[in-house]
């Protein structure tokens, strides 16, 4: 581990990304983003694209000459979303703008590109997941009057020689992609059809970019992929391959426990954060390593979807009820100040009322400290749409869903409340939606606190003591300065 870390380290040298010569920027992009946060990292990476091809960025639809939605296929609503904007862009297009392009890019694209392009002619272009690269090549075909489409999927393509341009950035914190695609085969989910197989970005690059961020005066960095602990880098290629490479690769291979070890400990001023873990995947490895470095913020979303094995087996999850508790219970018995987010769905096909109390009874063990709950909507090309029935009625999926809810919200008062009288560091983020004079920050269990300005600023290091709570928002009072400026 020492050598590879040392080589990675000798060829850094603080360096920012390297980028190419670029046009004069003389064009207006407008970019918008739907779904996952791998989904607005992929947009700050085609902005870098286009920014190169003389394209800045604008928040003004009207004035676009290219208009492009990162689109998200995991849920139907999200596809609904979608297209309800692309038919505003149309209508806009058709009014005031002629010349205005519109292209669809991401996990619809992926999904719908005959439908977009030949059918609804509502777009001009289509583009991949991994195929940014080819922007260029495919606004050409656009201005010489063609439709242009590229979603073929790659092996290789992580964009780890990108640097990303920041859209709609605080200023204070940033993600940096350190896998693509995914292996794991969930019957309900998508993603793997729309972004691939799993891939790994070379670390070197991944401490490049963070490099530059810190540069830039950036303080917390959140690490992401659609499953960052399946994070293996051997010298590139697939995750499915590793076991074909020279014993040399494997030997000099960085985990993801390895790679969040290098982070802390090369910058440990910065605050890190990583999503999404999977249950099947994460190693206690990656626990004594956040228990290890004070900058590895307490926090991990770790999705369970369901608290039956029986749903956990049609889903094709790769854990049982009875591992993920076990999981949670050694998570907090290395950490015991950890928190815990999940993903819920209910209703999913064939799911019992028994089904349903096992999840209700999962979270009254875990207690996370929020969620994020779906009724199940059933998705074209995956595996239980092709092969299940959507054989639960609305109306039951709606009271399952508002139960899950209901009960979630008790738990996550129950968690905010254990923050009640202590003093905390927080990071300032923002203003508080609701008061102008108060700051917003979050503390390492990534619990939103707010708090009177007073002296200090965006990006300040804080320690707040918490004087009262909500089930989503602490409040406090600043005592001063942490010793991480």
């Amino acid at each position: 581990m020492e050598q590879v870390e040392k080589i990675i380290n000798e060829k850094i040298q603080g360096k920012a990304l390297v980028t190419e010569n670029k046009k004069e920027n003389s064009k207006k992009l407008f970019i918008e983003s739907y779904g996952c946060q791998m989904n607005m990292n992929d947009s700050e990476i085609v902005a870098a694209i286009l920014d190169k091809q003389g394209y800045n960025t604008t928040q003004v639809l009207e004035e676009a000459d290219l208009v492009l939605v990162n689109t998200c296929s995991i849920r139907e609503k999200a596809e609904t979303t979608v297209r309800k904007r692309l038919q505003k862009y149309n209508r806009v297009k058709q009014q005031s703008n002629k010349k205005m392009k519109v292209g669809v890019l991401g996990c619809m694209a992926e999904r719908l590109k005959e439908k977009f392009l030949e059918e609804e002619k509502i777009v001009d272009l289509v583009v991949g997941p991994d195929a940014y690269k080819d922007l260029p090549n495919l606004l050409e075909e656009v201005n010489d009057g063609r439709d242009a489409v590229n979603v073929i999927l790659s092996k290789e393509e992580t964009y780890g020689d990108i640097a990303p341009v920041r859209l709609n950035s605080n200023g204070v914190s940033a993600f940096v992609s350190i896998t693509r695609g995914c292996d794991n085969m969930c019957t309900f989910c998508v993603v793997p059809f729309t972004r691939g197989r799993e891939r790994s970005r070379d670390p070197k690059s991944i401490l490049e970019e963070i490099q530059s961020m810190v540069d830039k005066n950036y303080k917390e960095i959140t690490l992401l992929g659609q499953n960052v602990d399946s994070f293996l880098w051997y010298g590139g290629g697939l995750k499915k391959d590793f076991n074909k490479a020279s014993e040399m690769a494997q030997a000099t291979a960085v985990n993801f426990a390895q790679l969040l070890d290098m982070c802390a400990t090369k910058f440990p001023k910065t605050r890190f954060r990583f999503s999404t873990s999977n249950p099947q995947d994460m190693s206690l490895d990656v626990i004594y390593t956040m228990a290890k470095h004070k900058n590895i913020c307490k926090y991990i979303h770790l999705p369970v979807q369901s608290g039956s094995n029986a749903m956990l087996k049609a889903m094709n999850r790769q854990h049982t009820r009875e591992e993920y508790m076990e999981l949670v219970d050694n998570i907090y018995k290395i950490i015991p100040e950890m928190a815990l987010s999940q993903d819920m769905i209910v209703g999913f096909c064939n799911e019992t009322e028994q089904d349903h109390q096992d999840t209700l009874e999962l979270m009254k063990y875990v207690k996370y400290d929020f969620g994020f709950m779906f009724a199940y909507s059933e998705r074209p090309g995956t595996l239980a749409g092709k092969k299940m029935d959507d054989n639960i009625p609305n109306e039951v999926k709606k009271r399952r869903l508002q139960e899950v809810i209901n009960l979630q919200q008790e738990h996550s008062l129950y968690r905010t409340q254990q923050h009640l009288g202590k003093i905390e560091e927080f990071l300032i983020e923002g203003t508080s939606k609701k008061n102008p004079n108060e700051w917003k920050g979050r503390n390492s269990q990534n619990t939103v606190a707010v708090f009177a300005k007073g002296e200090y600023k965006l990006g300040d290091f804080v320690m707040v003591k918490i004087d009262d709570c909500t089930s989503a928002t602490l409040k406090g009072t600043v005592i001063g300065y942490s010793d991480n400026n």
